[in-house]
């Protein structure tokens, strides 16, 4: 996909036309999902309507149409306020209209136990209804009461449709490595672009296929500017940087200094015909050796 048609396709998943029923959005202590969130309202149409259903954020938001806060309801009342609210029409001067898509936002999904974290989506979303959610990678997720029960974010991440991953542009910081440890242990330093309103995001989108396609953008949420993610020569994938094998696999895929050496002085076979052909063309070079089993009768035993 072209650059303006991947710019197309976020837009499109901003104001609701896209079909994407559940858009997950991943934050961090380094970059929150606020101005990202605000990019939705900015988009929608005034036929549609928005849910704001709320674990952390103690006032209604301006944009808001009904709000809700879920810390003292159960999964069924937030359940009804959705169902109740999302059919409910849209006052617009003297008219009233009924909504053409309802976006419903979750504040934090990291409130939402592991074992119900199905239950409770499939109880509020509808045809009509599209559920943005943020998940906070930062939070320590607690151990699941079942074996092998897969983590909340590993959930979330099977269901979303489109997930948006929000990364803060260091402007002073190169090692990202040691910037997140001190991100972690909350020693946010000033000055390096943390929480900004001008952020890197990691769009991924699900086809009804089942197809992935992943584009990076740079989003300047003041401006309401969506561009091409450019990386910068720091952060160019360096195709020998054995580094990116760790890790993977029991095994070890890294060589040495010494390995390096020999694999290069290997003489490959391919090469002395390549020189004995010329530009014509390469061939098969085979020396037999003594203990060879050569049949002269047999047309099929000549390899040339």
């Amino acid at each position: 996909m072209s650059n303006q048609n991947s710019t197309v396709l976020l837009t499109r998943l901003l104001s609701l036309k896209e079909n994407s029923p559940f858009l997950l959005v991943l934050d961090s202590l380094s970059q929150s999902s606020h101005y990202l969130i605000r990019e939705f309202p900015h988009r929608c149409s005034s036929n549609n309507k928005i849910l704001y259903l709320s674990y952390e954020t103690a006032n209604k938001v301006p944009f808001a149409s009904e709000f809700l806060d879920c810390t003292t309801v159960s999964s069924q009342q937030i359940a009804s306020f959705v169902k109740q609210h999302s059919n409910s029409t849209i006052a617009t001067g003297s008219s009233t209209i009924a909504p053409s898509k309802t976006l419903v936002i979750i504040d934090s999904l990291n409130y939402i136990p592991n074992n119900e974290i199905t239950q409770f989506l499939t109880s509020i979303i509808q045809p009509s209804i599209a559920i943005l959610g943020t998940f906070h990678t930062n939070i320590p997720q607690p151990q699941s009461a079942l074996l092998n029960y897969p983590s909340a974010l590993t959930i979330f991440s099977f269901i979303a449709s489109s997930i948006f991953e929000v990364e803060a542009i260091h402007e002073q910081f190169i090692d990202e490595e040691s910037l997140e440890n001190r991100v972690n242990r909350l020693d946010l330093p000033v000055n390096a672009g943390l929480n900004s309103n001008k952020f890197k995001l990691t769009l991924t989108n699900r086809r009804k296929s089942g197809r992935s396609v992943i584009y990076k953008f740079t989003i300047d949420s003041e401006n309401h500017v969506y561009e091409q993610y450019k990386a910068s020569k720091e952060e160019e994938i360096d195709p020998e940087d054995e580094s990116l094998l760790k890790g993977l696999t029991t095994f070890n895929l890294t060589t040495n200094s010494k390995q390096k050496l020999a694999r290069e002085q290997v003489e490959l076979p391919y090469l002395e015909a390549q020189e004995a052909m010329g530009a014509s063309g390469g061939a098969i070079v085979y020396e037999y050796e003594k203990d060879d089993d050569y049949d002269e009768e047999d047309p099929y035993e000549d390899p040339f």
